[in-house]
């Protein structure tokens, strides 16, 4: 491993990972790195080389990203294949807050009714059959689910479906389809139940017991000793 004030190059078995200063000047940066890259190429192999950059605490427009990726591209042999770095925008952030926020709304979803949202969704009523939910995460039913529950709606395969009462005309989890079951469950029978993705990769109905065991990390608050 070579050590620069500003760039640090550190070989691995998948190609190349940049450490790149938070402090200096972006300018500096730049100057730097391409000599580096420039003294470095001069070894590399002839096979191709993944190279993944990380800027610490640096916030860096597409713009700036995109004279990296090109600055790297120009060099011998090198792909880049990601930036990573500390810092978010305001917007980023928010969008984040949405996606772990719990929203819980009191009422039917008739049908013809679709109700999203972007993080987890508590909903304290039915969905009606032609009804609609849709969470980017978890979806918790207190009373019937009769209609459509798409769970993980944005690829999150760890979501869970529950309801009071488990009569969906379709259930979906990610990418994962599952059609209304055969045979009726019994009105009277009121047992919540929870839909998952298996190691098969198909949807499962289970008592909700086993909820705490599939997915120990579903709850915000851990139970103390």
């Amino acid at each position: 491993m070579k050590k620069n004030q500003n760039v640090t190059i550190k070989g691995t078995k998948d190609g190349l990972t940049l450490h790149l200063d938070d402090s200096c000047s972006y300018g500096e940066l730049k100057k730097e790195l391409d000599r580096k890259l420039s003294e470095n190429s001069r070894s590399v192999e002839d096979r191709l080389l993944s190279v993944r950059v990380q800027v610490g605490n640096r916030y860096l427009t597409e713009e700036q990203q995109e004279e990296l990726k090109e600055l790297i591209r120009q060099k011998k042999n090198l792909i880049v294949e990601s930036i990573s770095s500390n810092v978010i925008t305001k917007e980023e952030a928010e969008k984040q807050k949405e996606e772990n926020e719990i929203v819980s709304v009191a009422k039917v979803i008739r049908s013809g009714q679709v109700l999203e949202v972007a993080g987890d969704l508590l909903l304290i009523g039915d969905v009606n059959p032609g009804g609609t939910v849709m969470a980017g995460g978890n979806i918790f039913i207190m009373g019937a689910l009769k209609g459509i529950a798409h769970a993980g709606c944005h690829g999150n395969k760890e979501a869970v479906v529950v309801a009071s009462l488990m009569k969906p005309s379709q259930l979906r989890i990610s990418n994962c389809i599952n059609r209304a079951p055969d045979k009726d469950q019994d009105d009277e029978k009121r047992e919540m139940e929870c839909a998952y993705i298996d190691e098969d990769d198909q949807i499962t109905v289970d008592r909700l017991q086993v909820l705490m065991h599939l997915r120990p990390n579903i709850t915000r608050l851990q139970g103390g000793s």
